[in-house]
């Protein structure tokens, strides 16, 4: 009988505890949706790196057998994931964007039909999640997109290409 009473008391303080840690979320999360008064507005993506910041060292090789390093940028750099809805929404805007900037695809997952609508106008590169490219932006977000300087530094960040600074074709 003590046995069952001590279980009895045992998962009533676990319940309660439970309850406690359930109530300071939910505060928690109210308390950040009041500092973002937009909602139905598109959050940006949580993008380690932010506009001055130094990306990281890599290597990779493009789906034509072209090495790209960090020394290869300027340029913009997107980030594009397997069975991603909005990744293969972004994906034409994206191979069709006429910037002075040369482009750089990076497709997470095996998604060949990502590949081929990047490839013809994109530099593409194919990787695992936490593939060099990906460790050297520290990015962790798709469709992930950065404008990346001469200094292999950040220069803008977005989710969307109309977050980007980038000049309208004339």
């Amino acid at each position: 009988m003590p046995y069952l009473i001590a279980a009895v008391v045992l998962l009533g303080l676990l319940s309660a505890f439970n309850l406690v840690l359930t109530l300071t979320l939910i505060r928690r999360l109210r308390g950040h949706g009041a500092a973002h008064p937009g909602h139905g507005e598109l959050a940006a993506p949580p993008m380690a790196l932010e506009p001055g910041s130094q990306i990281g060292d890599f290597t990779a090789t493009t789906t034509e057998g072209e090495p790209v390093t960090q020394a290869g940028l300027p340029a913009l750099v997107a980030f594009f994931s397997a069975n991603c809805p909005p990744c293969h929404e972004l994906a034409p805007r994206f191979a069709e964007l006429t910037t002075g900037l040369p482009r750089l695809a990076v497709v997470t997952g095996e998604d060949p039909e990502l590949v081929a609508v990047l490839s013809p106008a994109v530099r593409v590169v194919v990787e695992d999640y936490d593939g060099a490219v990906s460790g050297a932006f520290q990015n962790t977000w798709t469709p992930a997109l950065y404008i990346v300087d001469g200094g292999q530094r950040v220069v803008a960040t977005g989710g969307r290409l109309e977050d980007l600074p980038l000049e309208a074709p004339a």
